[in-house]
């Protein structure tokens, strides 16, 4: 497995892409940059204008460009698709962290725990009885499997992730560092209607997790009361999002940071959910649905469209709502300028 940085003539890199390049070829590229950037050895791209005139003023090393770009005087590989371009640029860069295959020597794996002969277990990492880790699955160091967590094959466990009890996850799935599956749900009910204290309800079922899903730093989805917690194919977890006991959320849905999804609430397919964004538990919500940062859902949404504010609006109307309340305190000045005047006049006619 390669761990150290790699670098690439910018002959090569333009026989990798296809592109035909404008420049000494034996340029040495370390890196992608962001535009702007004065790497000398740094690598960007450009699609419009704007970028092409940010660019000329830099010295980065090289830049992707689409073929009708104006000839600049940096070197250049032009490209059918230059953000295309730079996403293959990026996986080429792309360096994974180091684990040995086989399981190490300090990990803790039940005698009753199935592993793959191609799965890599990091150091200090658990493996507790009934768990079953598959082919070509990498699960880092100080990592938790709990009992009977089932991790389909070429699964990614990053450290410090926690798996509980009862959790599935898909192939090719991965779990970043201190994220935590399988939790207890939310669950708390009154002793008595006295209202005394509140007694805590088992939760008792799993967290399912589709292939090619993401999740993303000390993200939380929390076990079923009964059943299961359901994460379908493709669904992608920013970072500090929590996903409340016995929810569903459909396939290829997107959630950003900070985002909660109450227990018990379904979210459709193909969504996308801004960051600090609320879903009230036991709420409904339909497929190609997009929510706009910190936009509350309280009752169920079900007609595919963009959402804003708090309850959820058209994103069209929420901004004319929005709009008019920078207006507000000059409309009630007015108002209470014609109601004295009303109030004159009133006075007058009597």
């Amino acid at each position: 497995m390669e761990t150290t940085p790699r670098t690439w003539t910018l002959g090569e890199i333009a026989n990798l892409l296809g592109g035909t390049l404008s420049g000494s070829p034996e340029i040495v590229i370390s890196r992608p940059v962001p535009a702007g950037s004065n790497d000398s050895h740094g690598i960007t791209f450009a699609e419009t204008s704007e970028y092409l005139q940010k660019i000329e003023t830099t010295s980065v090393g090289a830049v992707l460009v689409p073929h009708d770009a104006p000839k600049l005087m940096l070197p250049t590989i032009s490209v059918d698709r230059p953000r295309e371009a730079f996403g293959r640029l990026l996986a080429m860069f792309q360096r994974p962290l180091p684990i040995e295959h086989g399981i190490h020597p300090t990990a803790v794996v039940s005698p009753l725990a199935e592993v793959a002969a191609t799965a890599s277990i990091g150091a200090y990492a658990v493996i507790e009885q009934g768990a079953v880790i598959g082919e070509g699955t990498r699960v880092y160091p100080f990592a938790y499997i709990g009992e009977d967590c089932v991790l389909g094959a070429d699964v990614t466990i990053f450290p410090h992730a926690v798996l509980y009890q009862s959790v599935q996850i898909g192939d090719h799935s991965i779990v970043h560092a201190g994220a935590v599956l399988g939790a207890d749900g939310f669950g708390f009910v009154w002793d008595s209607p006295k209202r005394s204290r509140r007694i805590k309800v088992p939760q008792v079922g799993g967290v399912a997790i589709g292939a090619y899903a993401e999740i993303g730093a000390l993200t939380a989805v929390d076990r079923a009361t009964a059943g299961d917690t359901v994460l379908e194919t493709g669904v992608k977890l920013d970072n500090l999002v929590q996903i409340g006991h016995n929810s569903s959320i459909g396939e290829h849905t997107v959630i950003a940071g900070q985002t909660a999804v109450g227990g018990s609430a379904t979210v459709g397919k193909r969504n996308e959910i801004g960051g600090q964004v609320a879903v009230s538990d036991h709420v409904v919500m339909g497929n190609d649905i997009y929510l706009a940062g910190r936009t509350g859902v309280a009752k169920d949404l079900m007609e595919p469209g963009v959402y804003w504010g708090v309850p959820a609006t058209p994103i069209v109307t929420a901004k004319r709502v929005n709009s008019l309340t920078y207006k507000l305190p000059d409309l009630n000045r007015r108002l209470r300028e014609l109601e004295a005047k009303l109030a004159d006049l009133e006075g007058k006619i009597q």
